[in-house]
């Protein structure tokens, strides 16, 4: 199957062991639009920063984890330039009139053809099927037993 991760649920699911796990999970082939990679790499970044700083983990496990998330995404979420989704701008914002700042995630769905795992409730109604990461472990539950 083939799904384009939102930037907010890579980031949520990076910080997991669970969401590692999915991400990995050679059930489907994940792809990320070049702008929601850039916003994932900023929020991941910046979330990992506060968690250093509120002392959920030590500076070194955190930016071992922080390198350990983008190496991982890195080798399991193919990266999307611009230009292969870019013709698709139009219909993907008047496809998510809530948030037009996640047309690229749609535009690049509707490019490839794919479904959108992603908690933001703004992708509902796009005409796209939509993911989230309870859906996506009973999928794997009924299908491969995860």
């Amino acid at each position: 199957m083939d799904l384009v991760i939102d930037a907010n649920i890579l980031v949520a699911e990076l910080i997991r062991q669970r969401g590692r796990e999915l991400i990995i999970h050679p059930a489907w082939k994940l792809y990320i639009a070049e702008k929601a990679w850039e916003e994932a790499g900023y929020e991941l970044n910046k979330r990992i920063t506060i968690m250093i700083e509120k002392k959920v983990f030590s500076s070194e496990i955190g930016y071992k984890l922080l390198d350990d998330a983008f190496a991982l995404a890195e080798m399991n979420i193919s990266l999307i330039p611009d230009e292969f989704y870019e013709p698709y701008k139009t219909i993907a914002l008047a496809r998510i009139p809530r948030d037009p700042n996640d047309w690229p995630t749609v535009a690049l769905a509707l490019f490839l053809k794919a479904g959108i795992w992603t908690s933001d409730r703004d992708f509902l109604g796009c005409g796209l099927p939509t993911w989230t990461t309870e859906t996506l472990i009973s999928y794997l539950a009924n299908e491969y037993g995860f």
